[in-house]
């Protein structure tokens, strides 16, 4: 029995080219049949703070194919207190925060810089003229800063829930985000690559035939 942990960005992330639908409609359904299909041969788990975020993206009231789909699968919290790691881990962790705290003091420097240097001159400016110049600075800002301190590392519980689980099952972690799959080798959980999955999943269906 395999079994597939699942990411909330597999139905969401069109640009994966996971060959599983043209919208995040038809992934769902694509999914949904093969949990079906594969009773026997593989089961699918979400832990509860990832379908919480896969809810997020299907307003109330939900279409039908959200609830079947939830049906199908295995809504699972890690069991934290069994699960052991290293303490290399851990300290690679605190490493790589330390490093991104960096990095977004630095880009917060430089734009602070392009900000004062933008003002200078300008002391009659009007209220609308000022949102604006300031505007388009904080949403670069915001753009590099998240780019420095979130791209490729785990920042949220959800992603480390994933991991965790997959650990605990010895499952295989089914993810977009390269944050979650670089921190799930470093615990060195299974993986299968997005791009594959489908061929595995239709493997599977051949041999229960």
């Amino acid at each position: 029995m395999e079994k597939y942990i699942i990411d909330a960005n597999i139905f969401f992330n069109m640009e994966a080219d996971l060959d599983l639908g043209k919208s995040s409609e038809e992934v769902v359904k694509k999914i949904t049949l093969y949990s079906k299909k594969l009773k026997e041969k593989a089961v699918f788990f979400m832990p509860p703070k990832v379908v919480d975020e896969f809810l997020s993206f299907f307003p109330e009231p939900r279409e039908s194919f959200v609830g079947d789909f939830l049906s199908t699968i295995i809504v699972k919290s890690p069991d934290y207190e069994k699960i052991v790691f290293s303490a290399q881990i851990f300290y690679r962790l605190v490493e790589d925060i330390r490093i991104r705290s960096y990095r977004g003091l630095g880009v917060a420097e430089e734009e602070i810089i392009k900000a004062a240097e933008l003002m200078v001159g300008q002391e009659k400016m009007t209220k609308k003229d000022f949102q604006i110049k300031v505007g388009a600075i904080i949403k670069n800002f915001r753009l590099r800063y998240r780019r420095a301190t979130r791209f490729g590392f785990l920042d949220s519980t959800a992603d480390l829930d994933l991991i965790v689980l997959a650990k605990e099952t010895n499952g295989f972690l089914v993810s977009t985000d390269e944050g979650v799959v670089g921190w799930g080798r470093l615990f060195g959980v299974k993986e299968v690559l997005p791009g594959v999955w489908k061929k595995r999943l239709e493997d599977l269906v051949l041999h229960q035939e």
